[in-house]
Order: C-alpha cells, then structure tokens, then sequence
C-alpha cells in the first residue's frame, strides 16, 4: 500500500463493546481508516468480512486469506509482474526469514517500525471506537490533532516505581 513509513489521517467506524464479563474489548467492529494518499482501508470483525484481506483496485480484486488466494478477473492470478512494478518481500517461513536476517544483516520481512505502524492503526480504531466518533491522526508526529480527549488514550500513568 505505500504506507510502511506512515498511518492513517482519520479513523471512523462503529463497534459494539460486551456490557458483562470480563472483556472490554470489542466483539463486532467496522472501521474505515484513510491516509492522505487517498487509500481506503476497511478494518472489521468476522461477522463483517471474511477472515483475510481484500485488495481493490482498478482492474479487480484479490482476496487472500492463510491457506488460499482468489481473484476477479482470475487472470488476475496469472498476471505477471514486470520488472518496474512493485514486488512484495516473498517469505515463506517468517521464523527461517528472521534467523536468516540475523546471520545476513538483511532487513526481515516485518521491520520493528512496520510493526509499529501497524498495530498503531490497531490502537486508532479502537480509541476511535471507544470515543464513539472520527478521530483525526498525524502520522509523522503519531499524536491526535486538536483533541485533547483522543490524546489521553496514547499512554498512561505507570505504577510505581516505574518511570519514563
């Protein structure tokens, strides 16, 4: 998507949270997050969407989830990729990938900072869930901007004796 180095600039959705028990994390969920390239991103539960991820595009989409790929137009499949298109990091043992990175020095599959900006959208949606309305990020600074409410979820207070 070209986001690695970056995050979405507004998060809006929906989610319903239990009212008992011992969770209080969401059950049902449906997210749209947008960067400032234009890009759309959709985030929800199971009940929503399939398990997997759905890339949409011009010419069709494909759908891939652990275990299997599809496609529409399925040509879509067979498409080669040229020379100058973008070619994804191919690893097919993310545990072999990471040793092999150790011994090599060469840069795994999923750097720490991808990882970062990765599970901030995770946090986003669910501040924005929790808030009950859009929250507006910047990604270059990683703070909510002009929302003081939104910013008391970024961290919080450390027991004692820890510090910052």
């Amino acid at each position: 998507m070209g986001t690695d180095d970056t995050g979405p600039v507004e998060v809006e959705g929906t989610g319903t949270f239990p009212t008992d028990g011992l969770y209080d994390s969401a059950v049902t969920w449906k997210v749209e997050c947008r960067y400032a390239n234009g890009l759309k991103m959709v985030y929800a539960d199971q009940g929503q969407v399939a398990h997997g991820v759905k890339f949409i595009g011009t010419d069709g989409w494909v759908y891939v989830h652990r275990g299997a790929i599809t496609a529409e137009p399925k040509s879509l499949l067979t498409t080669a990729i040229g020379p100058n298109e973008v070619h994804l990091y191919d690893s097919p043992d993310h545990h072999a990938n990471f040793i092999h990175c150790v011994k090599t020095r060469r840069r795994t599959i999923c750097p720490v900072e991808v990882a970062h900006r990765s599970v901030t959208v995770c946090h986003l949606t669910n501040i924005c869930l929790w808030l009950g309305r859009k929250v507006r990020w910047d990604p270059a600074a990683e703070h909510f901007i002009n929302d003081p409410e939104a910013e008391r979820h970024v961290s919080r207070a450390l027991r004692s004796p820890w510090r910052l």
